[in-house]
């Protein structure tokens, strides 16, 4: 084992523990030296939060079917009110997250999206439907937020964008196999659009025990007064380098403060926070018109216009293998091109698969302009979400994220009552040229952004 130069001068044996020397020591790491499997526990809960978000628009028609629904607001009582408890679940539950750890409410996220997704398949009727959408929505929204800012905080500044989005290309699996299940589940059975749910809930269910095996982040350890244990997953990542051979640099330090009393909102209105929580609540709210009028309207579209509900979800699965092949493209990326420019990119692509679905010329188009727009998905999701958490303090990275992403996420509340809305109004062409035209508005953003991709969460948060 190849390990001088390495922590040996900067033990606890030889120097005093400090949240500085002990976060130096963690970013000297140049790769994941924990076990490699923890990505799989964290991609579970990934691949739940994306096959929920997927499911509610594969099913919609059946449920809207069978409870005698009519009209775009009662489709938007039942995937609004998702949205709501997302935003609230995510806002509240971040903010809880900075103050008592990752850990334990990662467990409690995956735990109340596994309860919501049971009762989601208990549903008599618009009202508990919607109940249950409400309570499912908080624990996936929660989750999502906490997800990206523990891998953030895990993982070396040369490699987070790849870490993450090898992550996160486990749970992107949910939405890309969500339209297969739902093809053999929704139009075969009366019931079929409860086992979706009953599916999810297992799913997430199994992620919930698998959680228990994790780590705290020792960003957040070290900043909140508990150094010593930080400093021991900090040893157990410099024992896995050494017995890769890896020789560690000494530390570089950089001054940290540990403010771990403070109410993690009030620092997101200090300089230059403010300004960025703006630009990024701006982005993601001008994506989500797209993302969720897309996702959550698009097979019900579809049906209206001519085709099927098992022939609108066929189309929208076969595009949906895009998912997962735009994950693995920018996890191959996501660390060699700045990341405002990779938002940018995905965000045109996003543009050009609206266009094809627009155009509904025939059946190979609208396959081709859904793999497109779920390749874009794929591209864009992950490395914005990792933006999102980089532009933040550790003692309110979670409380940021919500914030921006929560606010973003009425955006998606709009685009899922207002697609129907203009392609009623006007036409099933123009109606997608505006949610591709909000997607590309969001990469313009995007742009304004400051440098993050190699740079230390600390220099970045500065």
């Amino acid at each position: 084992m190849n390990n001088t130069n390495n922590s040996s001068a900067t033990t606890p044996s030889s120097t005093a523990l400090t949240a500085d020397k002990v976060l130096a020591r963690q970013d000297r790491i140049p790769v994941w030296t924990l076990p490699r499997w923890y990505l799989v526990v964290i991609g579970v809960g990934y691949f739940f939060t994306f096959f929920d978000i997927a499911d509610i628009g594969y099913t919609m028609p059946a449920i809207a079917e069978q409870f005698k629904l009519s009209g775009s607001e009662a489709l938007f009582v039942a995937l609004a009110l998702g949205l709501i408890g997302y935003v609230i679940g995510s806002i509240v539950i971040g903010a809880i997250s900075d103050r008592v750890g990752r850990y334990r409410t990662l467990i409690v996220t995956l735990t109340i999206t596994a309860i919501g997704s049971f009762l989601d398949a208990t549903a008599t009727g618009i009202v508990t439907l919607s109940v249950w959408r409400f309570v499912t929505g908080i624990g996936v929204g929660a989750d999502l937020n906490l997800v990206s800012t523990y891998i953030g905080e895990l993982a070396p500044a040369g490699k987070r964008g790849r870490i993450s989005n090898l992550t996160f290309l486990v749970g992107i699996l949910g939405q890309a196999l969500t339209p297969f299940i739902a093809l053999a589940l929704v139009p075969n059975f009366s019931f079929g659009w409860r086992l979706m749910f009953v599916i999810g809930g297992l799913i997430a269910s199994i992620g919930v025990i698998a959680r228990f095996q994790l780590p705290e982040s020792p960003r957040w350890l070290a900043l909140h007064g508990r150094v010593a244990e930080a400093d021991a997953i900090v040893r157990r990542m410099e024992a896995g380098a050494a017995a890769r051979g890896i020789a560690l640099p000494e530390p570089r330090h950089t001054a940290v403060s540990a403010e771990h009393h403070a109410f993690p909102f009030r620092a997101l209105f200090a300089k230059p926070y403010g300004k960025r929580l703006a630009l990024l609540a701006a982005m993601w709210f001008f994506w989500y018109i797209g993302n969720y009028g897309f996702l959550g309207d698009a097979a019900t579209l579809i049906a209206e216009h001519g085709f099927a509900v098992g022939s609108s979800i066929l189309f929208l699965g076969v595009g949906a293998i895009g998912y997962p092949v735009g994950a693995l493209v920018m996890s191959l990326i996501a660390d060699r091109i700045e990341r405002r420019l990779l938002i940018f990119g995905s965000t045109v692509i996003w543009l050009i698969g609206m266009l094809l679905v627009g155009a509904k010329t025939n059946e190979a188009v609208l396959m081709v302009g859904s793999f497109v727009a779920s390749l874009a998905l794929g591209l864009y999701l992950q490395v914005a979400y990792t933006y999102t958490a980089e532009l933040f303090p550790t003692r309110a990275r979670s409380s940021g994220f919500s914030l921006s992403d929560g606010i973003g996420h009425c955006g998606g509340a709009v685009g899922a009552l207002l697609l129907p809305s203009v392609v009623g109004a006007t036409s099933f062409f123009v109606g997608f040229l505006g949610i591709g035209v909000t997607g590309l508005i969001a990469g313009l953003i995007a742009l304004i952004g400051p440098r993050t991709s190699g740079r230390r969460l600390e220099e970045v948060s500065r």
